[in-house]
């Protein structure tokens, strides 16, 4: 299937009309697969069959009655990217600090600067549109880090935006750091896991979002034993963010003692911590999500993306793309930021002293944007991976394309070829979301309007 296919159109038309089929069959033929899985590997010219919202089989030469057959020779296909950190409500002000000097200068012009003047709507609009541009780009999971839940229906509104879209999302709810609020938050968890999460078999899943320490914005954000009995009361995971150096180091070590710290926590950033905490972390199965451009260009404790300390210690940590409002939006980059960071550092460290090197390669990327992603969202057996049993969240990458062609490694086209425009395609529980390179359902014209009025309110409340 081409980008410029003139039967793209009519095989859309045959999806759609079968739609409502719960058994519906969709046959990709000829495709190079990267299943990221251990044991499959790498299918040079495969199929694979979904049926329904579920990978059926993966293999050379399928065959499947009544299945509609996408011709895919000259695509890749690859699991969609999980983005496990982005703070989605900020779109509508994307890049509006791209040289932004640091974490200060970020949480006082973002946190208590625009993020007061956010009504119900401009969270369901910046959500909506960070949900979309996901998708767009290959990522058919995104967490959303939710720290700006100022009532009920600022949540309500951030979970409609992830229902609308069609995308696999993690509502990670959290109050927000500055301004009035009111206060419903951790105790309306409760009502909108009832509300909203109340099956098992869904796109969305919750999380209690939280601090690593008080220093921000107190202590009733900061994740400790009462946030920690809150998600178990509930059954859910818990993600914390600003987890940096030394009082983060010390906070890993007191939740370990408390018995907090478990596989259901990921601890974002993990920046200059202590070789004591990241021993505790492995011990305990915490996972790790790493933003590799934040961290690099906000400059975040170190500076350093913490992938060499994450592995040292047996961790493979899943990617995100954090705050819009000074960084990219697409899981390219934070790949490649990773890839390249690592490989120089490894390089730098090893140079004149004849030690030997240490270095990730572009698979290991790939694996943490999407196998380990999955897991650090707690979706491990749900997706990040193409093998049967697991939900049709999946990519088609134009390989044959003018900026990837021709097709030497497949996992080398994806994390230092492709862009968003070489996604012909992308499917979330089976359901096509982008089509023939454009993001289905979306009326664009329609959409900048909300963004930019959405905008006008943000920015025209925060300088009155």
């Amino acid at each position: 299937m081409n980008a410029d296919d003139t039967t793209s159109a009519a095989v859309l038309e045959q999806l759609q009309r079968r739609s409502a089929d719960p058994q519906r069959r969709i046959l990709f033929t000829g495709a190079t697969i990267v299943t990221m899985d251990p044991a499959l590997g790498v299918l040079d010219r495969g199929d694979l069959l979904v049926e329904g919202d579920t990978i059926a089989a993966v293999g050379p030469a399928l065959s499947a009655d009544d299945a509609v057959v996408v011709e895919s020779t000259g695509t890749i296909l690859a699991p969609g990217f999980i983005d496990t950190h982005r703070h989605a409500w900020e779109a509508q002000l994307r890049r509006i600090m791209p040289d932004v000097d640091d974490l200060a200068g970020y949480v006082m012009a973002t946190l208590a600067g625009y993020a007061p003047a956010y009504r119900p709507e401009d969270m369901y609009i910046g959500t909506k549109l960070a949900a979309l541009t996901a998708i767009d780009g290959g990522i058919t999971c995104m967490l959303d880090f939710s720290h700006n839940s100022r009532s009920a229906e600022h949540s309500d509104a951030a979970i409609q935006a992830l229902l609308d879209t069609g995308i696999r999302g993690v509502h990670a709810s959290m109050g927000p750091h500055f301004g009035d609020w009111d206060r419903q938050w951790p105790g309306d968890l409760r009502r909108l896991k009832n509300q909203y999460f109340s099956s098992g078999d869904q796109l969305l899943t919750l999380r209690v979002a939280a601090l690593a320490t008080d220093e921000i914005a107190g202590p009733a954000l900061a994740y400790g034993p009462d946030l920690a009995r809150v998600a178990q009361d509930l059954g859910i995971g818990v993600s914390v963010d600003a987890v940096f150096g030394t009082p983060s180091s010390e906070a890993v070590l007191r939740w370990a003692k408390q018995g907090i710290l478990n596989p259901g926590v990921t601890l974002i950033h993990a920046t200059g911590l202590t070789s004591e905490a990241w021993k505790t972390m492995a011990a305990t199965g915490a996972t790790v999500a790493l933003a590799p451009t934040s961290d690099a260009q906000i400059g975040l404790e170190t500076a350093i993306p913490a992938v060499d300390e994450a592995l040292s210690v047996g961790i493979r940590p899943g990617l995100s793309i954090d705050v819009e409002v000074a960084l990219a939006s697409d899981m390219f980059t934070q790949m490649r930021a990773l890839h390249a960071i690592q490989r120089m550092r490894a390089v730098n460290a090893s140079y004149g002293t004849g030690r030997p090197l240490s270095r990730i390669t572009t698979h290991d990327v790939l694996d943490f944007a999407t196998r380990q992603g999955a897991r650090t969202n707690g979706l491990q057996g749900i997706t990040g991976s193409l093998i049967p049993g697991k939900k049709a969240d999946l990519q088609i990458i134009q390989a044959e394309a003018l900026n990837n062609m021709p097709l030497n490694d497949p996992v080398g086209t994806v994390v230092l070829g492709s862009d968003a425009r070489n996604i012909s395609a992308v499917l979330i529980n089976g359901e096509p979301r982008k089509w023939n390179g454009h993001v289905l359902g979306v009326n664009l014209p329609a959409l900048r309007n909300e963004v930019r009025a959405s905008r006008a309110h943000v920015l025209n409340a925060t300088t009155r």
